[in-house]
């Protein structure tokens, strides 16, 4: 009787022991990944270099470049930085500064919100791997630049001049994205650098007003928050590139999970640790999440109770395009929260892995050769545009790469 028992409790144990480990991305998946991005990335960096333009996506069956004044410029270098942290082969390095620093006059640049992807993560990234002190000075003048477009009455910094709402329906003059939670790690790295905590207060005082006005009951979350300058109150709460007004844009639920697991880093604000967690479980929960882990570009298209504004190009679409840029930066805040969420860190470490290995397979790694040089396929950038639709996006790829190096580490 004794011996039986001890073999049903060694059998049990063996059973919660195999359902208990925790299961990484292999060591082949991630070198697969990286490899790819050698022989692409050899091909694209030829293609940049005569170019002179930051690659960006593809548009019919070519490389779509943009210039030095658009959003996804310092994603280019950001992932020859990876890359070169990965392979330690010059080559990359010497391309991740020669890229890097074509970047450098952006540090004036006060058009936008989006200084903080352009300059973190190319001259942020160069910064920690070199530790160039012109790097530095270059990032200070960036977050300088980035805190102009910030209102103590607001408490937000301003992502976009003016712009009219996607349904036409009014202009937004004070419009506030939840993609500008990104933009918060440069401040933070600019209060660390100089000791000055002006920026470390506009990077709170920006992600407490995301977490007031942005987020519903449930932790979905608005794309966009227009506000009042003069009394500093939310008007509108809209949707530019999700699928309706009370929709969710999964991108944007991914920049939120990622934004408020850096500012609890940062901060050690408990508040943000709740924010990043109850976000990151209405993603990975919800019951329209495909089976790999790749979201569609919103949760809620053609589902009752979510209408698409009139104007919006998405109407068009005869399927429901996937976005596996969306799931590559949920797939890397996951990863870090995971080390804060205590009990919860298991699942989220385990759903990162599954978004991982289903990025590296050939559902969504594209062939040495194809894919105009990227490498995630099945991206989209704005379907109410249906603009870049089903396409590669280099900010998917950054994004994987730095799932990767943080889920390796």
């Amino acid at each position: 009787m004794i011996k039986r028992l001890l073999i049903v409790s060694l059998f049990f144990l063996m059973i919660h022991h195999t359902f208990g480990q925790q299961k990484n991305i292999s060591g082949d998946h991630i070198s697969i990944v990286f490899n790819t991005a050698a022989q692409q990335y050899a091909t694209l960096l030829d293609s940049a270099n005569v170019k002179m333009k930051y690659p960006r996506s593809s548009k019919n069956g070519n490389i779509a470049y943009v210039g030095i004044e658009d959003w996804t410029g310092g994603f280019w270098p950001g992932a020859l930085w990876y890359l070169f942290e990965y392979t330690n082969k010059p080559v990359w390095k010497e391309a991740a500064i020669k890229w890097t620093e074509t970047l450098e006059s952006n540090q004036f640049n006060t058009n936008h919100h989006d200084i903080g992807f352009m300059m973190y993560n190319s001259y942020g990234n160069g910064y920690r791997l070199t530790h160039n002190e012109k790097y530095k000075d270059i990032l200070i003048q960036s977050a300088k630049s980035l805190c102009k477009r910030y209102n103590e009455k607001v408490g937000a910094i301003k992502s976009w001049n003016d712009k009219p709402s996607l349904d036409g329906k009014d202009t937004m003059h004070y419009p506030v994205i939840i993609d500008n939670m990104m933009n918060l790690e440069l401040l933070f790295f600019a209060s660390k650098i100089t000791g000055d905590t002006i920026y470390k207060h506009i990077a709170i005082k920006h992600a407490e007003k995301t977490m007031l006005n942005h987020l519903r009951a449930d932790y979905s979350s608005y794309h966009v928050v227009d506000y009042d300058t003069i009394t500093g109150k939310a008007i509108h709460k809209e949707t530019n590139q999700g699928f309706a007004h009370n929709s969710t844009w999964t991108r944007g639920q991914a920049w939120g999970v990622y934004g408020f697991t850096m500012s609890y880093r940062e901060t050690g604000d408990k508040r943000f640790l709740n924010t990043a967690i109850k976000m990151a479980d209405f993603f990975i929960d919800n019951n329209r999440l495909p089976s790999d882990k790749i979201p569609n570009w919103d949760f809620n298209v053609n589902e009752a109770g979510y209408t698409s504004p009139a104007t919006a190009q998405s109407n068009q679409l005869t399927y429901i395009p996937r976005d596996a840029s969306a799931a590559a930066i949920l797939a890397s805040a996951l990863l870090e929260l995971s080390n804060y969420a205590g009990t919860k860190g298991a699942k989220y470490k385990s759903t990162a892995n599954q978004i991982l290995t289903s990025l590296s397979n050939a559902n969504y790694l594209a062939k040495p050769g194809a894919n105009n040089g990227f490498l995630l396929m099945h991206c989209t950038g704005n379907a109410n545009r249906v603009s870049e639709v089903d396409k590669p996006l280099m900010y998917g790829d950054y994004y994987l790469l730095e799932a990767l190096l943080r889920a390796k580490k």
